[in-house]
């Protein structure tokens, strides 16, 4: 399974926050399907099967306490239908996980630390085929990664709000600890400061 990741940055507000969306396109010889004819073999036509597109978004959305902000960013998630939703700074605790809901979007999983702060989710629309097969996080909600299967294949999505201070150290000791569970069908997004 070949992954080609394009991303595309858009810059919108949202309570003066940015976004990204990464549309990912997991294919199988899409690209010479294009250009190429057919082959005949007697009467049978043999073609190269495509695999759809996956979009994620991700979205440092500090804080989701505020009914307001959990309307509109629900509204924005409903309006950009990505398949995969990312979520940092959610500033939610164990007792708030409900305020996750989103209309369409049941597959929620989330870290939430003891405190309203920090805090990551992922949310996957309902329309696509996800089977989660093992979800890892931490106690303080800095990262969550999600493994499963999308439309039969493989994939590991990591969700990383990295603290303030020190960031990139925490990004490099996560990237280590995790190493035996990132491979080449793994994604990492979020908020690295």
């Amino acid at each position: 399974m070949k992954q080609i990741l394009e991303t595309h940055q858009n810059r919108t507000s949202l309570k003066h926050k940015s976004h990204r969306t990464y549309k990912t396109k997991i294919q199988v010889k899409k690209q010479k399907q294009k250009t190429k004819k057919p082959k005949y073999t007697g009467n049978k036509c043999t073609m190269n099967a495509t695999v759809p597109h996956i979009s994620i978004l991700t979205l440092n959305i500090n804080g989701l306490n505020a009914p307001l902000k959990r309307y509109r960013t629900a509204e924005w998630i409903r309006t950009h239908q990505p398949t995969i939703c990312c979520l940092q700074e959610t500033h939610l605790t164990h007792k708030d996980s409900h305020k996750l809901k989103v209309k369409g979007w049941k597959k929620a999983f989330h870290a939430n630390g003891h405190q309203k702060r920090a805090g990551v989710a992922i949310l996957i629309s309902d329309k696509t085929n996800f089977k989660a097969t093992a979800v890892k996080r931490d106690k303080e909600g800095h990262y969550i990664m999600v493994k499963g299967l999308v439309q039969q294949e493989n994939i590991t999505i990591l969700n990383i709000y990295a603290p303030n201070t020190g960031a990139p150290k925490f990004i490099k000791q996560l990237l280590i600890d995790l190493r035996n569970e990132i491979d080449s069908n793994t994604i990492i997004v979020g908020d690295f400061n």
